[in-house]
């Protein structure tokens, strides 16, 4: 097995390890950073809470964290019994959860706005990579041109069709992915959670960072965009208040050894994007950055502002494989 799956995103948090001491006085009382540190869909993530009563903030924290084991038994491809799950393996699902016509809503109407270059229903060609690099001795020239032909007739964002609470496939085969939108979608609904029990300054990463207001001392919190040749590194830093980013690349899962072969995938073309091109996005909620990143990523670079414009973001940041970032503004 050849693949070499580390983080799909890949981008450095700076908000915490610099400008934020662990206590900080806030209204007259001590603020503390409550934090927590774990797994969503297999990305690692965490939730930087400033609080000035910490047992409040663990319950709070304990709070979300039942909304995530909840979302995850719905976006999670790891489950055989999720909704994604069942809709792949069955090409139908009645009684869909709000959170998952919601979502893939979401996906299809940026599968609009970018002319395809982001589709959902991308996940047989990815499948068919998978398959071949999971293989003994696969070649590396990557899967067979007729594999990869089949895979891609069953995609076309237009072969969803959702009616009501019931999500149907046009085709047998077809299968989505919602990897570009999930986490993110993760992380607003988590923020809701802990908004919802009283807490309005925050940094929540579910895969994709989103902070809430400021810090204690009113500064924005700081996010690094890491080099996709060197992640330690990062090329450029974002100043966020009440704002998400999400960074694409193709460096966060190689196919194979030599990085020719990356898990983002051109669903109009079957091809894979370049290992060490990123893309991050700065948009209102983490939802629309996810989605946003990896669609402008795959698409042509004369039609980025316009998809990021058209699809409510507003700034974003491609990264070069010799670690230059280009600005992007909505």
């Amino acid at each position: 097995m050849t693949v070499q799956i580390t983080r799909r995103r890949l981008i450095t948090v700076a908000a915490a390890a610099a400008g934020l001491p662990l206590i900080l006085k806030a209204g007259g009382a001590q603020a503390r950073l409550v934090t927590w540190e774990g797994t969503t869909l297999g990305a690692p993530s965490s939730i930087k809470l400033v609080a000035t009563d910490e047992g409040k903030a663990h319950a709070a924290i304990t709070a979300a964290l039942a909304e995530l084991e909840r979302l995850e038994t719905i976006f999670s491809v790891y489950r055989a019994d999720s909704a994604i799950s069942i809709l792949n393996r069955e090409g139908r699902l009645s009684q869909a959860p709000d959170d998952f016509i919601r979502l893939l809503s979401k996906s299809l109407d940026l599968a609009r706005v970018s002319d395809g270059a982001y589709d959902p229903t991308v996940q047989p060609v990815w499948q068919t990579y998978f398959r071949h690099f999971t293989s003994p001795n696969p070649a590396a020239s990557g899967p067979d041109a007729r594999d990869l032909d089949a895979a891609l007739s069953l995609v076309g964002w237009h072969g969803v069709d959702i009616s009501g609470a019931t999500v149907a496939f046009a085709k047998p085969g077809m299968a989505v992915t919602l990897n570009s939108g999930a986490q993110g979608y993760i992380t607003d609904k988590v923020t809701e959670v802990l908004r919802g029990h009283g807490f309005d300054r925050m940094l929540v990463d579910m895969g994709e960072p989103r902070a809430l207001s400021t810090k204690p001392d009113g500064s924005a919190w700081r996010i690094g965009v890491a080099n996709p040749a060197d992640p330690s590194r990062a090329v450029a830093e974002l100043s966020l208040v009440d704002q998400a980013v999400s960074t694409s690349g193709g460096y966060g899962t190689l196919f194979d050894d030599a990085g020719r072969f990356t898990h983002l995938i051109d669903p109009r073309t079957g091809r894979t994007a370049p290992a060490l091109l990123g893309v991050s996005v700065v948009a209102d909620t983490a939802t629309r950055a996810d989605g946003l990143s990896t669609a402008l990523l795959l698409a042509a670079p004369d039609r980025r502002a316009h998809i990021l414009r058209a699809a409510g973001g507003s700034l974003a940041l491609t990264v070069t494989p010799d670690g230059v970032a280009e600005r992007i503004e909505a």
